[in-house]
């Protein structure tokens, strides 16, 4: 897969390329930009998409400093990525941690997003709690790798139904969730500095999609509401019987909404 440097990093993508749209497509924790394969299969007869690897994920560097690691520098990655390929406006689509980077995006390059997709995410930074949370997570990898995290984080990335149901997506999340030590550790440190977007919502001009899965417990769905009334003008799209990975848990309804909404722009 192409990649290129930025600021000294290699960052590896994906682009379907063609003359449509361009779909920018931002990852969740702890996944690579292989998660958004229903959506390059499904949507890139209509539209432009691309993808990319955050530093310490798929095939872009490993970087070991967890300092290096903020939602500003995986937008600015991302950035760099558009910038390489000639594309000066994208349908910006994050999912979870990729929603915080997508709003990281937003406010650093607005110029750049004809319209934003937050999918199973939230504005809010992270409670105390949840950084203790993050960073007993940290030193468990630190001492026994990631593997030690993965089967805890595929029960809560996952609905019931879907792990009961499609051992295919069960199986492909696992996978998915193979990426560096470093890449995990650093990934935390940025999502436990990020900063609070909540007071950003009310300022979002363009077009925006809230999509959530209806029984995401990591992002619940009154999270997505929250963002969805304080978006003016935003459209919120419920998914049944998915979790946290709605992209991946329920592909077509997710696809169907993205298509509507990036087709009316």
């Amino acid at each position: 897969m192409p990649d290129i440097n930025v600021s000294g990093v290699k960052v590896a993508y994906g682009d379907t390329g063609g003359g449509g749209k361009a779909l920018l497509f931002l990852n969740a924790f702890p996944l690579n930009r292989r998660m958004w394969e229903p959506q390059v299969e499904s949507l890139s007869d209509r539209f432009r998409v691309i993808t990319v690897d955050f530093q310490g994920f798929g095939e872009s560097d490993v970087v070991a400093d967890r300092s290096t690691y903020s939602m500003d520098t995986f937008a600015g990655q991302a950035k760099g990525v558009i910038d390489e390929l000639g594309v000066s406006r994208v349908v910006l689509t994050g999912l979870s941690m990729g929603g915080y980077a997508a709003l990281a995006f937003l406010r650093l390059f607005p110029e750049s997003v004809e319209g934003l997709v937050l999918a199973d995410s939230r504005a809010e930074a992270d409670a105390p709690e949840a950084i203790e949370k993050r960073t007993g997570q940290q030193k468990l990898i630190e001492s026994e790798g990631p593997a030690a995290l993965r089967d805890g984080l595929l029960g809560a990335l996952l609905s019931d139904a879907t792990r009961e149901k499609k051992p295919d997506v069960v199986a492909n999340v696992t996978e998915l969730m193979d990426n560096s030590g470093e890449g995990y550790i650093g990934a935390l440190e940025a999502m436990k500095a990020r900063p609070d977007s909540t007071s950003d919502l009310a300022g979002i001009s363009v077009p925006t999609l809230v999509i959530v899965g209806e029984n995401d417990t990591l992002t619940p769905p009154d999270l997505s509401r929250k963002i969805h009334e304080n978006v003016g003008g935003s459209r919120l799209v419920v998914i049944p019987e998915s979790g946290h990975l709605s992209n991946l848990e329920a592909p077509e309804a997710f696809n169907g909404a993205l298509a509507e909404f990036a087709g009316s722009l």
